[in-house]
């Protein structure tokens, strides 16, 4: 089951006030974007949170999951906590580089 439009929707109004919030649809499913970095992937109605070393004591609770097959493991956020969420997502923010522009080939 993929996403639906209300729950992406429901992900970023739970973290909108701590900066631009913005997603993407990729490959059927989203990529949610603060600041311009991204930030959470959400795919079939679950966000999902790399597991990067500032999350370790943070997502301590947290259940894990793959977003996709391939994927490497996640930590799962209960988006539902809001701000713990918006915690979450600016330790993400502080670690994650600017994606490189694409050239677009004519």
């Amino acid at each position: 089951m993929a996403t639906t439009n209300e729950f992406i929707q429901y992900v970023c109004e739970q973290i909108s006030d701590i900066g631009c919030v913005t997603y993407k649809k990729m490959f059927g499913e989203y990529m949610v974007y603060l600041n311009g970095k991204p930030v959470l992937t959400v795919c079939e109605n679950t966000v999902f949170v790399k597991k990067l070393e500032c999350l370790q004591d943070l997502m301590l609770d947290a259940d894990l999951g793959f977003p996709y097959k391939g994927a490497k493991e996640h930590y799962i956020l209960n988006i539902d906590d809001s701000d713990f969420s918006k915690e979450v997502v600016k330790q993400v923010e502080k670690v994650t580089p600017m994606p490189k522009k694409r050239n677009s080939h004519s």
